[in-house]
Formats: C-alpha cells, sequence, structure tokens
C-alpha cells in the first residue's frame, strides 16, 4: 500500500495517481494492442479506462481486469453477454477475454449513454430530494464513481472533460445522502432492538450503521464506493478523515473492541459515534 495520498484535480474529485505507472500503463497498453487484433476494441472508440481494483492498485492474483470503452456506435462484436441498464439504448454489451492466465471484462458504453447517466444526477434532480438509488441503477453509479479514479489507456481529452463535468453534478450528494439516509435507518434498528433486549441483533445493526457513516464520511471527500464495502478500508486509507483515525475505524469495523460481558454497551457507544459522525459529513 502506498503513503502517498490522494491528489485533489480541479473539479475537486478525487483523482488518484500512484498507480499510474509508466510500466503498469505500458504492459496494460500492451494487451489492448492484442485485444484489438482480436476485434475487441471498435474503431470509433472515444476512450478505453481500465477500472475497478486494477486501476486502483489494489488487485490480486486473481483480480479481474475491468474495461470500459466509450464509443460513438454501437458494438457489433461477439457479446458474452448484454447488460440491461435504463438508458438510450438500454444495454450494455460485455465481452471477456484471458490474458497472461488474468480474466478481463470488458463493457461497451455509448457516449451519448454517458451524457445520459451525467444528466440524471443534476442539482435539479437533488434539489427534488431524489436519492442516488432512485436515480442510478448499480451498474451505472458503478461507472460513473469509476471515471474518477479510472487509468486512462486511450482518450485523455475525454476522461478529462468527463471528470470535470462529473464534479458539476450532484453525484457526490447523491451517493452520501444515500449513505446517511441508510445510517439513520439501521440506527434506529440498533436503539429499537437494544430496547426490546434483542441484543444480539443490536450489535448487528450498529455494525451496520457504521459501515454507512463511514462510506457517506468518505463519499464526501469523494472516495467513492459504497456499492463495495470490500474496499471500505483501502478507501479510508486513501482519505485519512481528520473525523476518525484509523486505528478507531478499524476497531469498530472489526468488532475488536465489542465486550462479551457488557455487548449493549457498545451498542450506545458506537450509535453515539455515527451520530457525531453524520453531524460532521458535508453535502456538496
Amino acid at each position: 500500500m502506498t503513503g502517498r495520498g490522494p491528489v485533489r484535480g480541479p473539479d475537486a474529485t478525487l483523482v488518484h495517481g500512484p498507480w499510474e505507472a509508466p510500466a503498469v500503463k505500458a504492459a496494460l497498453l500492451g494487451r489492448l494492442e492484442h485485444l484489438e487484433g482480436l476485434g475487441l476494441l471498435p474503431a470509433d472508440h472515444r476512450a478505453v479506462l481500465c477500472v475497478g481494483s486494477v486501476a486502483r492498485g489494489w488487485a490480486n492474483d486473481g483480480s479481474d481486469c475491468d474495461l470500459n470503452v466509450v464509443a460513438a456506435g454501437p458494438w457489433y462484436g461477439p457479446s458474452v453477454r448484454t447488460i440491461p441498464v435504463p438508458l438510450r439504448p438500454p444495454s450494455v454489451p460485455a465481452a471477456v477475454e484471458y490474458l497472461d492466465g488474468r480474466r478481463w471484462e470488458i463493457k461497451y458504453w455509448l457516449d451519448a449513454q454517458v451524457d445520459q447517466m451525467l444528466a440524471k444526477v443534476s442539482w435539479d434532480r437533488f434539489e427534488e430530494r431524489s436519492l442516488a438509488s432512485d436515480v442510478l441503477t448499480e451498474t451505472e453509479e458503478l461507472f460513473l464513481e469509476r471515471l474518477a479514479t479510472c487509468l486512462t489507456l486511450s482518450g485523455t481529452s475525454w476522461v478529462r472533460g468527463r471528470r470535470l463535468e462529473l464534479g458539476a453534478t450532484a453525484f457526490r450528494a447523491f451517493v452520501t445522502t444515500r449513505s446517511l439516509i441508510e445510517a439513520d435507518a439501521s440506527i434506529e434498528d440498533a436503539l429499537g432492538q437494544l430496547a426490546a433486549d434483542d441484543i444480539d441483533s443490536a450489535v448487528l445493526s450498529a455494525r451496520k450503521a457504521f459501515g454507512h457513516v463511514v462510506d457517506a464520511l468518505l463519499e464526501s471527500h469523494g472516495a467513492f464506493g459504497s456499492r463495495l464495502p470490500k474496499w471500505r478500508a483501502r478507501r479510508f486509507v486513501e482519505v485519512r478523515p481528520r473525523q476518525l483515525s484509523y486505528e478507531d475505524y478499524w476497531a469498530v469495523e472489526t468488532m475488536r473492541d465489542l465486550p462479551q460481558d457488557r455487548p449493549g454497551g457498545w451498542v450506545t457507544r458506537v450509535v453515539r459515534l455515527c451520530r457525531d459522525l453524520s453531524t460532521d459529513v458535508e453535502i456538496h
């Protein structure tokens, strides 16, 4: 894990840089030439983005390499599956290839579909008090959040422009608000279960509330990813929010400090911590 901190771009969206080492990028570009030879890259592509754990420097030997290809027109190659999306057109083709023992999944997006997703998270929509889950599917949300952290293999100017557009939307406010609302619901569950002497359930609800609050805190800094909680610790290290140390975060995340003789007191303390952290989360 690198000790270098995140770099802030002009749109205040976190733009991460440590994994964009020349050797890593060169290796990926070499594989792109192979994919192009297989007919898996459309000639009219606007951008090719490496996304997910490989792009963020979090991959292991078993990780997939995920690519988002954005093109002007539809791709008609041999897709392995089609992912439905509430856009026009209403699907995203995906192909799979195996290179050097690693699974590569390539999703083919239209530039016009990106326009539609960005329009869904306008500030006007946010002022209508819509939630991210009301306006975006998980597939759409993952595309937008990964736009902020992708490793650009082709189309640097396209990515730069789209990141600026994303930073001007209410996307961050949408996902941060959703996490806070989910935290509030879990806090109410925990307190109700505690009052009913359902201690085990209260412990789990308090733990769930804490996860949502931490997600909201990280999302308020532009470190998106609440759809994939397995990377929460990684995102926490990137942001290192002033409100909570990593040691205190990890103690609750793992329930390491849960006393077996007084679990109810732990629930009360975690709920109080969640409420304190919630008041410090900025919606912007």
